[in-house]
């Protein structure tokens, strides 16, 4: 069943509707694509009688006078870098937000799942440059915290701001010293020249090692088949804030050739590098998206 991302307003609770929809759409799969092999410190919790007393917390027990032994958790081998553009056209269609929002929605979900596989995650955000950039941890407390920062970045008013995911892939992948998984949501509106460069910047992660997941975040409908109605139009570049009008029909057939040449490019660069590639339609429900997905990769393990 779709979600209808305007209940995250209505219940201005991200972290609830995640969990929502991974115990309806992934409960259903019988494993974890994932599998671990470590621990590490979760939380204190009180000493029961009778229990091994080679975890407890003396440097606790000093201060307080209370038995605590620490807990682990199994922590598996997998630490996660989700990427989420932020950039001003992430915020279109400028009725509902939808890009930006499908990708945060998606991310929370993501990281919601890792979590309860043990699974280490850390979220950034960027347009010209990284603007915020989370630990790579798998308490409960820190995936709390990232769901605050998702809901603040819900909520953020949109500003211009352009994207440079190439700089910033470049930069992620100097910054990750230990082979992970990168999911990145971003609609890759680069501009033609810089094309090549981003190329070179999800090679760069490749080349490290690290496993790649681009959910190409797009809205199908308008921006890939470009259906408008039958009117003049005033388009606007959300970057930029460039402005043209024209009547669709006018360069429709043109436009369409280009941004799937340039799209389709992307795609087959990606299946070159061994980059998994969704595309990741806004005009459907997450579920339809993520799921198939994760239903591969778990077949691949």
């Amino acid at each position: 069943m779709p979600i209808d991302l305007s209940k995250v307003k209505e219940y201005s609770n991200i972290e609830m509707l995640a969990k929502q929809m991974v115990e309806g759409f992934i409960t259903g799969l019988h494993k974890s694509p994932y599998h671990g092999f470590s621990v590490e410190f979760a939380e204190h919790r009180l000493y029961n009688t009778g229990e091994s007393t080679r975890h407890i917390d003396w440097k606790v027990y000093a201060k307080t006078d209370r038995l605590y032994t620490k807990r682990y958790e199994e922590e598996t081998n997998l630490r996660c870098q989700i990427l989420i553009d932020n950039s001003s056209s992430m915020y279109y269609p400028e009725k509902t937000y939808g890009k930006i929002r499908f990708s945060i929605m998606a991310a929370a979900c993501l990281a919601y799942m890792l979590q309860k596989q043990r699974d280490a995650v850390g979220i950034s955000t960027f347009s010209e440059e990284i603007e915020w950039q989370s630990p790579v941890k798998s308490t409960p407390s820190h995936i709390h915290n990232l769901f605050v920062k998702l809901q603040q970045l819900f909520e953020q008013v949109p500003q211009y701001k352009k994207t440079s995911a190439a700089q910033v892939i470049h930069q992620i992948a100097d910054k990750i010293h230990k082979r992970s998984l990168v999911i990145i949501f971003s609609d890759m509106l680069e501009n033609t020249s810089q094309q090549e460069e981003l190329f070179s910047a999800l090679q760069h992660l490749k080349h490290n090692q690290h496993e790649v997941l681009l959910f190409h975040v797009v809205d199908e409908k308008t921006e890939l088949n470009f259906e408008f109605a039958e009117r003049p139009y005033e388009f606007i570049d959300l970057e930029t804030n460039e402005k043209v009008k024209i009547h669709p029909n006018q360069i429709k057939e043109y436009y369409k050739e280009n941004i799937v040449n340039k799209f389709q490019r992307l795609k087959l660069r990606c299946g070159q590098y061994k980059i998994d590639f969704i595309e990741a339609d806004i005009g459907k429900s997450i579920d339809q998206i993520l799921l198939p997905y994760l239903i591969k990769r778990q077949k691949m393990k």
